[in-house]
């Protein structure tokens, strides 16, 4: 039995704004800017909540952004002293990104501070701007970081990485994030969104189902020997190629090349 009071949430996610444009792409802004878009119970309902309706309207890639000055300042402190939900509920809009099978993308343009970190860390593609720094902090507080952390920063920036910005106090500036690996591109302002949109445009003009199973096995196979995940992507390229829009998408290549050859 929980020892929290249930918290009901409109079922239209006041806290983030929901669109779904050409594509189709979902694009999710975190918009609670007067709390600095702290992670409190309410905006991780209203996340999970939208994650939830993107997929059911059949998107087929997801960006994650937040209204400015702040992408996500962490959880909040009032809670901290006075928990009114639990930690594993505060994750679920965290954990509904990670469960998507569609590629997603966040926008860091600003601070990403505690366990806002988790949610850009939920996202598979980090795109920030000179703005952003990275900040996990927890430990200040003597807060154990959680909900997959370490694993997530252990997984982009290394053992070492993880410990220094963890354990050690470091933050990255958008630069030094993408020099490490934690962001893939750090860009100027105002070109993060364009950049995103290139990148969903493209994902989402490929057939879903290849791309799903494409994610899967990545995160299947990402610690495993080469002989078995050698296997199991042969397993998928091989299902891929006996799958009817093979032909229709090689014969509008052959088109391509043929127009690019006369011109």
């Amino acid at each position: 039995m929980s020892l929290f009071t249930p918290i009901e949430r409109p079922p239209d996610h006041p806290l983030v704004n929901f669109e779904l444009i050409d594509g189709p792409i979902s694009i999710l802004t975190l918009a609670d800017s007067e709390r600095r878009n702290a992670l409190r119970i309410e905006l991780a309902l209203d996340l999970e909540a939208a994650v939830i309706e993107a997929a059911q309207q059949g998107a087929r890639a997801l960006i994650l952004r937040s209204t400015p000055p702040v992408f996500c300042s962490g959880g909040d402190l009032d809670d901290l002293v006075q928990p009114r939900a639990s930690l594993s509920d505060i994750a679920r809009g965290a954990d509904a990104l990670i469960d998507l099978a569609i590629p997603t993308i966040a926008i860091i343009d600003g601070p990403v501070i505690g366990a806002g970190i988790n949610l850009a860390l939920a996202c598979d593609v980090i795109i920030c701007s000179p703005n952003a720094s990275f900040d996990p902090r927890l430990l200040d507080l003597g807060v154990h970081p959680g909900g997959g952390q370490l694993r997530g920063l252990a997984r982009r920036v290394g053992r070492q990485g993880a410990i220094a910005l963890s354990l050690l106090g470091d933050r990255l500036s958008g630069e030094e994030a993408a020099l490490c690996g934690l962001a893939w591109r750090c860009v100027p302002q105002g070109d993060a969104y364009d950049l995103a949109l290139q990148y969903a445009r493209r994902a989402a003009s490929r057939p879903p189902e290849a791309m799903q199973r494409a994610k899967q096995t990545l995160d299947v196979t990402v610690d495993l020997n080469h002989e078995d995940a050698a296997r199991m992507e042969l397993e998928q390229q091989q299902w891929s190629i006996e799958q009817p829009w093979i032909a229709e998408r090689v014969a509008d290549l052959r088109e391509q090349l043929a127009q690019r050859s006369k011109s």
